[in-house]
């Protein structure tokens, strides 16, 4: 009981996480997020888990997803192209990083959430306020790392 007592005390409300994250995390959108995706196994696993998660666990999400997003901005800047390994590195760093925190990730599933980088506007501005061109190049490191993983695309 004093470890659910201590969860509840350490956990994030969705304005606290938006905060963290950004407006992407913003009420607006979560529901927007839970009419689009709320059928979904992968909409419900992700409830589930994030439903445990304390400020510490969000915390450390968010400097996981800072470093991926580095990864792939200093990997643009060094001129790399997005097949690249440091590209498709960060790729499925990424993925590896919603496939364990969030929900179940294959590497099909996560080409059409990179296409959706490109699609909607929201998404394509987080990119591009890290680095001009960004969103296009991680879309593509995201494709080519699914190529190169192509063989078994059922990540684990």
């Amino acid at each position: 009981m004093a470890e659910t007592e201590n969860r509840k005390q350490t956990d994030l409300t969705v304005g606290q996480v938006a905060e963290l994250f950004g407006e992407g995390f913003s009420d607006e959108y979560a529901a927007e997020a839970q009419q689009r995706w709320g059928d979904t196994d992968a909409w419900r696993q992700s409830q589930a888990r994030t439903s445990r998660y304390s400020k510490e666990d969000w915390v450390a999400i968010k400097a996981e997803a800072d470093a991926v997003m580095e990864g792939f901005a200093a990997a643009k800047r060094s001129g790399q192209p997005a097949g690249s390994e440091p590209a498709m590195d960060a790729a499925e760093a990424y993925r590896r990083s919603v496939h364990d925190r969030f929900y179940d990730l294959s590497y099909d599933m996560h080409r059409g959430l990179a296409d959706m980088y490109l699609a909607d506007p929201r998404f394509t501005r987080t990119y591009e306020d890290v680095e001009p061109g960004l969103a296009q190049y991680v879309r593509d490191a995201v494709h080519a790392n699914a190529d190169r993983h192509a063989d078994g695309d059922q990540a684990g």
